[in-house]
């Protein structure tokens, strides 16, 4: 039973920051490409960020890059995003997402999400 818990989510005012956490379990986290999606209302998911197995590469949308920085530590199966300068664009439901495939998360595990809010 693989379990990928987010947390951290909450409201912050535009410009502000926010570090989201996903703790893993049922898995060999350090075999996974661990990845964060977002969905806003009314609006499909989309890619976020994410991060090589052993946390060596990395990879952003292009709307955060230099903003949000994904990282890892596999002793502890945690997979983190920390938010800074927000936006209210930013506002969605992110999800920690695990995959064996860098190229693809169509057979991945998620989590249930955690609410970003970010006020203008």
């Amino acid at each position: 039973q693989v379990q990928l818990v987010e947390s951290g989510g909450g409201l912050v005012q535009a410009g502000g920051s926010l570090r989201l956490s996903c703790s893993a379990s049922g898995l060999t986290f350090r075999n996974y490409v661990m990845a964060w999606f977002r969905q806003a209302p009314g609006k499909e998911r989309e890619f976020v960020a994410r991060i090589s197995g052993g946390g060596v590469n990395t990879n952003y949308h292009d709307s955060v890059k230099g903003r949000f920085t994904i990282s890892r530590n596999n002793a502890k199966n945690m997979v983190y995003l920390q938010m800074n300068s927000l936006k209210p664009e930013d506002t969605a439901v992110y999800y920690c997402a695990a995959s064996r495939n860098w190229f693809s998360f169509g057979n991945a595990y998620w989590g249930q999400g955690t609410q970003v809010t970010v006020s203008s």
